[in-house]
């Protein structure tokens, strides 16, 4: 059974699906890995590193995928290279099925069987699978060094000849993953962290990373079976952003995680809050693919407000840590087609739970139930991503508890 692993058509795209030490291991399942040349420079992995273990490296991508029985990727694949995929071939990336309906007819249309990533279960069976927390993780960290690297001063209290400078005061909004991580990270740079998540559970995690978890009484709050946090009602919602408001005032740093699968982010920080804090402060929305939850966030751009405010809404952040990013993502990866390749062949089981929850096209059908043709809105009021106005933007809901 033949693999094969191209570059990813996103420019911008740093990251590999596979590593050397990743195709060591589907070549051990009895796998033919084949590689498009040049698919792990950008994470630091030469060709040669990859025939080593076994792989072959091939100039021409067109006829690999041709002949590919099973194909590894990060993102969605296009839709004109679908038409050359082999009937009964399987597809195996992040594929954001919510968002991207016509992918799912195309590769349903060609008869291949399409599993996507994001909607691996998250249970401990699985969790060495999880693509969305591995990278959510990196993304935390790397969040915060964006803010660092964005603000006028420095997150550690330094004491020096020249007088004493204090220590920044961070606010992390959301204590999935993402929040977590960026909580450790600001604590390790030296600033005065606090963290906000709807969930109360999450006090205890904030706690312990040494940061102070702020409580707003927002009444009964809580989270669904995945771990994710409940929406809050209107009226929670007005008193989450009045609580929130008179401390976005006081902090130099914000870094925002919430995102909602399948959905825009929900919108956190608003103009108001923005408006408040002081010249020089730094905003990194980490929500920035899903629209923002900061609506002065330009997703992939840093924006300066009229008050001087820096506004981060670089998208999948995680890309700047192509190679700890990659090897996390190859092997979940790896872990994962191991639930379903047997003997060098695919074997999609049903009734293993994990291949089910992902299997959203097979046999000529698309599976998946939740694909919503409705372009992302931009941070822009009233807009999404595509330009078009938005006439039933999405409700805001709370934070994520686990993923990002």
């Amino acid at each position: 059974m033949r693999c094969f692993v191209g570059k990813e058509p996103l420019l911008e795209e740093t990251r590999t699906p596979i590593t050397p030490d990743s195709a060591r291991k589907l070549i051990a399942l009895g796998l033919d890995v084949r590689v498009q040349a040049g698919v792990g420079l950008a994470s630091g992995h030469t060709d040669e590193a990859y025939a080593a273990v076994g792989a072959m490296v091939v100039d021409d991508a067109v006829a690999a995928q041709r002949s590919a029985d099973l194909h590894l990727a990060i993102g969605s694949p296009k839709v004109d290279d679908i038409e050359r995929f082999k009937p009964g071939s399987v597809w195996v990336s992040q594929l954001d099925p919510h968002r991207q309906p016509h992918t799912l007819r195309a590769l349903a249309d060609r008869s291949v069987s399409a599993l996507a990533l994001e909607l691996i279960p998250r249970s401990t069976l699985a969790q060495k699978m999880d693509v969305v927390s591995s990278q959510a993780n990196l993304a935390g960290y790397v969040g915060v060094l964006l803010a660092a690297a964005s603000s006028p001063n420095v997150l550690p209290m330094m004491t020096t000849p020249a007088g004493t400078i204090s220590p920044a005061r961070v606010l992390v909004v959301g204590a999935g993953v993402a929040g977590l991580q960026a909580i450790a990270t600001a604590r390790r740079l030296g600033a005065r962290v606090e963290a906000f998540d709807t969930r109360p559970a999450a006090e205890e995690q904030v706690r312990s990373l040494g940061a102070k978890f702020v409580k707003l009484d927002l009444g009964a709050t809580g989270s669904t079976k995945d771990g994710y946090a409940t929406a809050l009602t209107e009226a929670q919602l007005q008193l989450q952003r009045r609580g929130l408001a008179k401390l976005c005032a006081n902090m130099d740093v914000i870094v925002t995680t919430a995102k909602v699968f399948g959905k825009d982010a929900p919108r956190i920080i608003t103009e108001e809050m923005v408006a408040a804090m002081r010249p020089g402060s730094v905003i990194v929305d980490l929500a920035a693919d899903r629209g923002g939850n900061v609506s002065a966030t330009v997703p992939g751009k840093t924006v300066r407000t009229a008050g001087g405010v820096n506004v981060v809404g670089e998208l999948f952040v995680e890309r700047r840590s192509a190679a700890a990013a990659s090897q996390m993502f190859a092997s979940n990866v790896a872990s994962f087609v191991e639930q379903f390749v047997r003997g060098g062949t695919t074997v999609l089981d049903l009734g293993n739970e994990i291949i089910e929850r992902c299997l959203v096209t097979h046999d000529g059908e698309v599976r998946f139930q939740g694909a919503l043709p409705v372009p992302l809105r931009d941070s822009r009021a009233g807009s999404t991503t595509s330009g078009i106005a938005s006439s039933s933007p999405s409700p805001i809901v709370a934070p994520l508890a686990a993923g990002t």
